[in-house]
């Protein structure tokens, strides 16, 4: 098991959000009592240093950041890596094909408490996913394979759990649970379902996750609890969230 940064909520469940600022983030934090972990996209960063100094004033406060690409882009993998290999953020979401770079710069650096994702997307066909989402083989023709084949191949980059993106809510629940097994039965310790998760739909979307031998639980919840005026994740959805984990674990 990853000696990791990220609090899980009795060992099991913490939510990957995003925040407006460092205020909403601490407020973000607090209402889920520390057992949340606030993103920080790389694409909002024009170089890495820009990116590496924000992310040690949000560790400053927080202990724990995820770095992310944004909206999935693959062209942000390699920044996001090496924001992540100078900062140990704890986190940080890649690609199918970068993940192995951002195993590697990790532990160059000496780094190993941060998780690192792997992309891979529904095809529509349960057991089977998409793993062409790097910045190149996103333009070509899709390589669909076994999830089990693609788990394999995570663990042979060193990486840690699937983000099964975009899920688009419980359009991909069918996909999620073969995800699910395999992830089970190839023994990751993480997961992370991610796109399209609200309010309505994450109590079901999480006991798919927690009704295996998982031992953490990960999802990224974004646009559904942002003020679509004010830009600030909302707090009281936050709470409301948190609630229904503490229902569940």
């Amino acid at each position: 098991m990853l000696d990791t940064k990220i609090k899980f909520y009795k060992g099991r469940v913490a939510l990957n959000v995003l925040a407006k600022d460092l205020e909403n983030a601490i407020a973000v934090y607090e209402a889920a009592e520390g057992h949340a972990v606030v993103g920080l996209l790389s694409k909002n960063y024009n170089t890495i240093e820009e990116g590496v100094k924000e992310t040690k004033k949000y560790l400053e406060k927080l202990g724990v950041v995820s770095v992310g690409l944004g909206s999935g882009d693959p062209s942000q993998f390699e920044k996001a890596a090496l924001i992540a290999s100078q900062t140990d953020p704890g986190h940080v979401n890649q690609v199918f094909t970068g993940a192995g770079y951002a195993a590697g710069a990790l532990k160059a650096n000496g780094y190993n408490r941060t998780y690192i994702n792997v992309l891979m997307s529904p095809t529509g066909q349960p057991g089977k996913v998409k793993i062409n989402t790097g910045e190149l083989s996103s333009k070509e023709t899709d390589a669909i394979v076994d999830i089990d084949t693609a788990v394999a191949m995570l663990r042979d980059m060193k990486a840690h759990s699937v983000k099964f993106f975009p899920m688009e809510g419980l359009k991909g629940a069918e996909e999620l649970k073969e995800v699910v097994k395999a992830s089970e039965k190839a023994g990751l310790e993480l997961i992370e379902p991610t796109g399209g998760i609200d309010l309505e739909n994450f109590e079901e979307i999480m006991k798919i996750c927690l009704d295996s031998n998982i031992p953490r639980v990960m999802p990224h919840i974004y646009g559904s609890i942002i003020d679509k005026e004010t830009g600030l994740t909302r707090i009281e959805d936050m709470k409301k969230l948190y609630e229904i984990v503490k229902k569940l674990v």
